[in-house]
């Protein structure tokens, strides 16, 4: 055969969240790509966007990381909703985006009138509760934490930070409260922009679809299969959950793991895990502001749930670092401090929630917001952030070949997959395609400089 012919394939993408169905976009978009010949197969355990991908922030940065990845996938995410009008379909837009310091003062200050009512509710909750013989145990005084900040802004991102007042349109935050306020504000280095995740990632799938994807969900993927010589691909192996039949695809040339955080169990060398956070959407019309924040809270605060249950401290003390996107339709979306406290499920429709923590978030959120304070919360969710950890310290995400001929990875985005998704997709198109990345220099990505 000539070698300058297309050659067959059969390309299998494990993984249903933003990196695989982008990635299946772009492989159905490519020069080379021949439904005649090349087959794509997108095998999700659960359903798409089931996991981060449908619960994330949605948050568009040029100021994001890893600086490899992020121009060409903010270009592309505007070319994209250009092209397939992302604005109505998915809430692409642009937004302003900054960071402010506040300090609850006094009960008046910090709580909305909804919550004033609740907490009061909930104080006549706890004494029935204690005298109840106090069927909801105490919190431990020692169990107090400090606040983890979730991964969204590196060294650089806070240098782009600029000091600044706090606008006049971003009225839904209490500004008797607020000490510092600064903003991303360097032209041409920290534009941000926004689409809605879930919205997004379906949409890409179904983009994928029409492009020739076969996609097949509730297909929990329970072995890659390798050669005699264990030397490249051949073979995937799933467990189809609704009927309980197990299927093994032969023939395949190759295959793609955007599994996010279960990347790691499906291929441990890949060094990817999961961290759970968790994120609440308030119903609230607001004008479109990304707002990171740094909130300190009186010693003797505490958020009604909390009071119910009978507690006499709160889970955090001093600062707190909620973070809140404003999108189109309505709604606020709000998400808070990973944590370690449940180990990741074997799919994504069994992530546990701790209604608690979302709790937390809400009440840190109404006391500096008595706008989003009196709003209904329509969803609380967990999700967990991929991560690529090595030698106990978090590393830029795997994107490209493995030592297994066929075998590829494209994981470990932390907060940033929604951001850097399609840029990823693409350049795994030009890595199964092409042989090489041509859109970006990503070596600094490659698994290979970690024997993958």
């Amino acid at each position: 055969m000539d070698s300058r012919m297309p050659k067959p394939r059969h390309i299998v993408i494990i993984g249903g969240g933003v990196i695989g169905t982008t990635t299946a976009y772009y492989l159905t978009r490519h020069p080379t790509y021949n439904t005649a010949i090349h087959h794509i197969t997108l095998l999700e355990a659960s359903s798409i966007a089931a996991a981060a991908s449908g619960k994330a922030g949605g948050l568009l940065g040029l100021w994001a990381y890893p600086t490899c990845l992020v121009p060409l996938s903010y270009r592309l995410h505007a070319e994209l909703a250009a092209e397939h009008n992302g604005a109505e379909r998915w809430g692409y837009r642009h937004l302003e985006c900054g960071q402010l310091t506040a300090s609850v003062r006094d009960k008046v200050a910090r709580e909305s009138p909804k919550a004033k009512r609740k907490r009061k509710s909930s104080l006549g909750i706890a004494k029935q509760q204690e005298e109840e013989n106090e069927q909801t145990p105490k919190s431990d005084d020692s169990a107090q934490v400090e606040w983890q900040k979730l991964p969204k802004q590196d060294e650089n991102a806070r240098s782009l930070l600029h000091n600044s007042v706090l606008p006049e349109d971003l009225d839904w935050i209490n500004g008797s409260l607020v000490r510092e306020y600064a903003e991303m504000g360097l032209p041409g280095f920290t534009s941000t922009a926004q689409v809605h995740p879930y919205q997004f990632t379906t949409w890409m799938a179904a983009l994928a679809r029409q492009g020739g994807t076969e996609i097949r969900v509730n297909a929990y993927v329970t072995s890659i299969g390798l050669n005699k010589s264990n030397t490249s691909v051949d073979s995937i192996t799933f467990l189809d959950r609704l009927t309980s039949e197990t299927t093994t695809l032969s023939g395949v040339t190759d295959v793609i793991l955007a599994a996010g955080p279960w990347t790691g169990k499906l291929w441990p060398k890949s060094k990817v895990s999961g961290l759970r956070a968790h994120s609440v959407v308030f119903a609230a019309d607001v004008s479109p502001y990304a707002v990171f924040t740094n909130i300190r809270l009186p010693a003797d605060w505490l958020p009604a749930h909390r009071v119910a249950r009978g507690e006499t401290r709160r889970r955090h003390r001093g600062n707190v670092d909620p973070e809140m996107y404003a999108r189109p339709g309505g709604e606020v979306y709000a998400c808070g401090e990973p944590d370690a406290a449940a180990a990741l499920p074997e799919t994504a429709d069994l992530v546990l929630c701790d209604d608690a923590q979302c709790e937390d978030l809400v009440a840190y959120i109404a006391s500096v917001s008595p706008v989003l304070g009196a709003a209904e919360v329509v969803a609380k969710q967990a999700c967990y952030i991929p991560r690529h950890i090595r030698f106990g310290k978090e590393s830029p995400p795997l994107v490209g070949r493995t030592s297994v001929d066929g075998l590829w990875v494209a994981a470990g985005h932390t907060c940033w997959g929604i951001q850097n998704g399609p840029a990823t997709g693409k350049l795994m198109s030009e890595f199964v395609f092409d042989g090489e990345a041509r859109s970006a220099d990503v070596a600094e990505l490659d698994p290979g400089r970690y024997k993958v």
